[in-house]
């Protein structure tokens, strides 16, 4: 883990916050937290939430926090009329599994988690540069008809 207290602090509490958190708290400490960001779905055409961590501390297990947290969570994903919330969860956290499928959530088997970082990052960001392609970086003001074709 390579995360410092000031990448948290900017990314999460600066002038433009990348994700919020949520911490709970069993008798004056802090017990485990929630950290998530909003993203877009063109698949729903609503906006959802993406759950990064859920974690509870080793002592605090068991006591209903991590699905407190949880609730907390999808409770403003409604607020915020979100589809839904998604995460990942790694495969050999079984507790974690079973945790979630009590909960009644869906296992996407049919998707891929994709990540591109470092070296490859840099090529992908390299070809776009070379392609020639003029690619316009306007923000909220796609004409509606790319979408159209696209789809």
């Amino acid at each position: 883990m390579v995360i410092t207290e000031v990448d948290l602090v900017r990314d999460g509490f600066g002038p433009q916050p990348k994700f919020r958190a949520l911490i709970a708290e069993w008798e004056g400490q802090a017990a485990g937290y929630a950290l998530f960001f909003g993203f877009y779905s063109t698949w729903e055409g609503r906006p959802a939430l993406f759950l990064e961590d859920l974690f509870v501390r080793e002592p605090f297990r068991g006591k209903g926090i991590g699905k407190a947290l949880l609730g907390k969570v999808a409770g403003i994903a409604q607020r915020e009329n979100c589809y839904g919330m998604r995460w990942e969860v790694l495969d050999w956290n079984q507790p974690a599994i079973d945790f979630y499928q009590r909960l009644g959530a869906s296992f996407l088997d049919q998707w891929k988690s994709v990540l591109l970082t470092g070296e490859a990052l840099e090529r992908a960001a390299k070809a776009n540069e070379n392609s020639g392609i003029p690619i316009v970086s306007k923000e909220a003001k796609f004409s509606h008809q790319v979408f159209r074709t696209a789809r």
